[in-house]
């Protein structure tokens, strides 16, 4: 609006610059709120009459076009700012029930569990829902500590009702059963029951005792890695691939279970496709085996920051997949 003042009387009245005051008004709806819009125009539709009698063409047509032309403009001006507010508070009330509805079923994992700590890494491909199709839980039960790490086939309200249901028979079956197959077994009933169409669910299923060993029943999901003391790592894969959880056929073998030794000193990470899938600008993969240094920090919280910020950094921005990561570590 000054710069329009100041080219209007420097040009005169001949170059008709004075409609170009309605821009004030213009941008105040778009960036500002309904009062600073209000006050805007007020000093457009000031600055507009000043400046038509100053050029002499008020009473006039041009001058009284310019002033319905700056008046009509702060009115639309007020009409966007009030719905931007609206869409703006709509917002905030989706974004709240979001947060609660992922409380409710990604609930914090806890960050002791028996003798490990746990710490967890979660970005939901949208992010005005946060929440996704990616499922993570840690469960204590008397034998040592239950994990599941998977990810929902698709995406949208249908895969976060199948991660609920897959979380939820996960909670009860990792208290009943015996074993780590009867909790699988129940999982794949669980999936036969309520998936439909096409959908699955790959998932690790986890167990870690007290006499320091692991135990991993892996459905299709990417394999879990080990980092050791040293530095070194390697993938938890089993020696036959299962189908992953919904897909199954009756009659066929169950998962294979691959145990090892998970002494103090190493570190556990479970991760989905989201995170491996990580492309840059050139199209290449995360290079997660290589960046594992990256978890030397005390705190399991602060290795997963530093991890998910190199992984950000080589996407080049938000990542186009849900990405969950879950390490498990020794207590000091």
């Amino acid at each position: 609006m000054t710069l329009t003042a100041v080219a209007d009387v420097a040009a005169g009245p001949t170059v008709g610059l004075l409609p170009l005051v309605a821009l004030g008004p213009a941008f105040a709806g778009l960036s500002g709120g309904p009062r600073r819009t209000a006050l805007v125009g007020v000093l457009a539709l000031v600055l507009c009459l000043a400046l038509g009698w100053y050029d002499g063409l008020l009473p006039g047509r041009r001058g009284t076009t310019a002033l319905i032309s700056v008046a009509g403009v702060t009115a639309a001006g007020l009409v966007a700012a009030v719905m931007r507010r609206r869409r703006e508070a709509e917002l905030a009330s989706v974004r709240s029930i979001a947060e609660v509805a992922q409380q409710v079923l990604l609930r914090p994992v806890p960050r002791t569990a028996g003798r490990l700590s746990a710490a967890v890494s979660y970005t939901a491909a949208v992010a005005e829902a946060r929440i996704g199709g990616d499922l993570y839980e840690v469960v204590t039960f008397p034998g040592g500590v239950r994990v599941i790490v998977g990810d929902v086939q698709g995406k949208g309200l249908g895969a976060v009702e199948t991660a609920a249901d897959v979380l939820g028979a996960f909670r009860e079956a990792a208290h009943d059963e015996p074993d780590l197959l009867g909790v699988s077994e129940r999982l794949e009933r669980a999936m036969n029951r309520t998936l439909e169409g096409e959908r699955f669910v790959t998932a690790v299923v986890a167990e870690i005792r007290e006499d320091q060993t692991v135990t991993l029943l892996n459905h299709g999901h990417p394999a879990p890695l080990l980092v050791g003391a040293d530095g070194t790592a390697r993938f938890l894969d089993p020696e036959r691939r299962t189908p992953p959880l919904g897909l199954g056929i009756p009659g066929t073998e169950g998962p294979a279970a691959l145990r090892t030794a998970f002494p103090p000193g190493d570190q556990l990470l479970f991760y989905t496709d989201g995170v491996t899938e990580a492309r840059d600008a050139r199209g290449e993969f995360y290079p997660l085996a290589s960046r594992l240094h990256l978890l030397g920090s005390n705190s399991p919280e602060s290795a997963l920051e530093a991890l998910h910020g190199d992984i950000v950094s080589h996407a080049g921005g938000p990542l186009g997949d849900d990405a969950a990561m879950l390490l498990l570590r020794y207590r000091s």
